[in-house]
């Protein structure tokens, strides 16, 4: 745990919560620990799926690259839009300009039905490159998440199957994580067993909103 927020002066309706870490570091573990105790979590993953289906998106991407793009089950097949952007910085950004915005539209409209329900007590954003996309800008508060790298390629080994070439390079494409760990408010070790990860969580929670 870091520091205590010394005024209480949101940005929004309620406190928003920016979660940060190196892949296998466990952020998503910890935003649904913050979930139970009563926050609305937004999960950019998530959100980026569903962007990428939206119509206009599915239309674009099949003039772009063929029906190819279009699975079986009519979504788009991320395995062929993967092919067509790995080590490619050009496709890469043409997709993100597509889908960023739409995924920026769905956020809005995730945090403002979270800001509206009186059973919510903050707002966590559970995004990868949350400081790469600026979305840093818009959270009150951020909590780093702290493992070892022995660890984390421990867990991404077993729940993704990253060798250890695969994981140094997807950290590449994050901002430094000393930089990370030091514009966080907050630091969880996640480096341990469950209870000591919920007792740091519970911990800041109660630093932000009533728990």
């Amino acid at each position: 745990m870091s520091k205590k927020l010394e005024k209480i002066d949101w940005k929004y309706a309620k406190p928003v919560i920016g979660m940060m870490g190196a892949p296998g570091s466990g952020k998503s573990l910890v935003a649904r620990q913050f979930e139970a105790l009563g926050c609305y979590v937004i999960d950019a993953d998530k959100l980026a799926k569903e962007a990428i289906n939206q119509l206009e998106v599915q239309e674009e991407l099949r003039k772009w690259w063929g029906e190819d793009v279009i699975g079986e089950d009519g979504l788009i097949d991320r395995v062929v839009v993967a092919k067509q952007v790995f080590e490619n910085k050009a496709n890469l950004e043409r997709l993100e300009g597509l889908v960023h915005p739409v995924v920026g539209r769905l956020r809005s409209e995730e945090r403002e039905k979270a800001f509206s329900d009186p059973e919510v007590k903050a707002v966590v954003e559970d995004c990868p490159l949350l400081i790469e996309v600026g979305l840093d800008e818009e959270c009150d508060v951020l909590v780093y998440i702290d493992v070892p790298w022995e660890i984390r390629l421990k867990r991404v080994a077993e729940t993704r199957g990253w060798d250890e070439a695969e994981l140094r390079k997807r950290e590449k494409n994050q901002a430094l994580l000393d930089t990370k760990r030091q514009r966080a408010d907050y630091v969880v070790s996640n480096d341990s067993d469950l209870a000591h990860c919920e007792g740091q969580v519970r911990g800041i929670a109660s630093l932000i909103f009533p728990v």
